[in-house]
């Protein structure tokens, strides 16, 4: 449903070990730096990081977290993530090949406390979006925490503006606004989903 499909990230990945230079660049180790720290919580019960690439955000989130859902659609991505998993000797992370937004991880009971929206909602197009935040917004759970951080600048492959994406998840039934920051690199936005009555 994307307009940037599997087939070119898959082909990125495999023509680079990293494509977007996530595990050196400065500008990826700032924000990833940043985002961690901003996360209300010392530690989460069941975190969903979709498009989760080579596994960088992943590692230093297993930490953090009982247990995590990191999901791609880039094979070649995912094998690498799941050996640096291996590696380390993590065992509580769950890796998925599924193509967002068409398929979805199972959604433990409650959902997700913590969701994670990097780099990626910036793919997808209109129809894909919507489909995108049906899919957030159900998996979510109440009292869960929603981040979004997305690269700012103009480039090619890209489908939405991030301060409009980031709107339209800020927008979903019963989230406030926890953090918010913004640069001329990238915004990262977090909220909280409040309890019913």
């Amino acid at each position: 449903m994307a307009v940037v499909g599997v087939d070119h990230f898959e082909t990125l990945y495999r023509q680079h070990a990293d494509p977007w230079r996530v595990g050196s660049a400065w500008y990826e180790r700032r924000k990833r730096t940043l985002l961690l720290a901003a996360l209300g919580q010392e530690q989460y019960r069941h975190a969903f990081e979709p498009g989760c690439g080579n596994g960088d955000l992943t590692l230093p989130l297993s930490v953090r977290c009982r247990r995590v859902c990191a999901v791609d659609f880039a094979g070649t991505a995912l094998s690498r993530c799941r050996a640096r998993l291996a590696e380390q000797g993590i065992e509580h992370v769950d890796t998925l090949a599924l193509d967002l937004p068409r398929e979805w991880p199972p959604v433990p009971p409650g959902g997700f406390d913590l969701i994670i929206v990097s780099e990626l909602a910036y793919y997808l197009d209109d129809a894909a979006l919507t489909q995108f935040l049906q899919g957030v917004d159900r998996c979510l759970a109440t009292d869960g925490e929603l981040v979004a951080c997305h690269f700012r600048p103009g480039f090619d492959d890209r489908q939405q503006v991030t301060e409009t994406l980031h709107a339209a998840l800020g927008a979903l039934r019963g989230l406030v606004p926890i953090f918010k920051h913004q640069d001329s690199a990238f915004a990262l936005d977090g909220w909280h989903r409040q309890h019913k009555g």
